[in-house]
């Protein structure tokens, strides 16, 4: 079982900042792929960005320029940093790792901006 405790959430104003960590328990498998979700009131769950085992990485084209994942292999975490905030960012925001095939979630972390 993996476990992912996020951090960084929190409340904004708009054009704004904020940094989302992520880690993992698990240290001597790396994830198929690890990425970030994110599900607004009456909305359904929407991918953020996600990266592979490449370091390939993808965005939705709604934070693309705005948003940067990284990671750190020693320290099993990942990072989202979200620059230039608006109104639209605001959500739940859930780590997600996927482990030999295995998927695994976050318990979240809000994110508001305000206007």
């Amino acid at each position: 079982q993996v476990q992912l405790v996020e951090s960084g959430g929190g409340s904004v104003q708009a054009g704004g900042s904020l940094r989302l960590s992520c880690a993992a328990s698990e240290s001597t498998i790396r994830p198929i792929v690890v990425g970030w979700y994110r599900q607004a009131p009456g909305k359904q769950r929407e991918l953020v960005a996600v990266i592979n085992r490449s370091s390939t990485m993808h965005y939705v084209d709604s934070v693309k320029g705005r948003f940067t994942m990284s990671r750190d292999n020693a320290k099993n975490t990942v990072y989202l940093q979200m620059d230039s905030l608006n109104s639209e960012d605001t959500a739940v925001y859930y780590c997600y790792s996927n482990y030999l095939g295995v998927e695994y979630w976050g318990q979240g972390t809000q994110v508001t901006v305000s206007s």
